[in-house]
């Protein structure tokens, strides 16, 4: 009973990262014409934005668009991306911090988790999980695995 629980719980948690992913990428989608699911094998398949709707059913995650509906398992989704050509995908976001000097760290809820002297002396420091980090005025999002 504890694992169905545990699972579904999992599931969830999927569900809602998926939907909120999807959220910001729709604010940055502007000039991108397909989005692109990768499964935990690393297969691709790139469906229009053209009236693109997504549906989670139990599960499943539901995506229409103009050419029709394609089913995918929560759990054997790997990453969505936006892409121009629905082939090529963003290689990331351009680092505008400098590794070697000092940085204020963030919780995800805004907690200052303190100064560090750099960048690598904070991932150093830090637990697994995601944080804001601050240098000079700008920000950025800091994922330690």
């Amino acid at each position: 009973m504890k694992n169905v629980v545990n699972r579904a719980l999992v599931a969830k948690k999927k569900i809602i990262f998926m939907v909120l992913l999807v959220c910001a990428g729709m604010v940055q989608a502007g000039e991108y014409a397909y989005l692109v699911f990768t499964n935990t094998e690393g297969t691709k398949t790139a469906l229009s934005v053209a009236e693109l709707t997504m549906t989670v059913n139990g599960t499943q995650l539901d995506v229409t668009n103009a050419e029709g509906t394609v089913h995918f398992t929560l759990t054997d989704l790997a990453a969505m991306q936006f892409s121009v050509d629905g082939e090529t995908l963003p290689e990331g976001i351009d680092n505008v911090l400098n590794a070697d000097a000092a940085v204020t760290v963030y919780a995800i809820n805004g907690m200052s988790l303190g100064s560090f002297s750099s960048m690598l002396q904070a991932v150093q420091q830090l637990d697994r999980g995601t944080y804001v980090i601050v240098q000079n005025g700008k920000s950025q999002k800091l994922i330690v695995r």
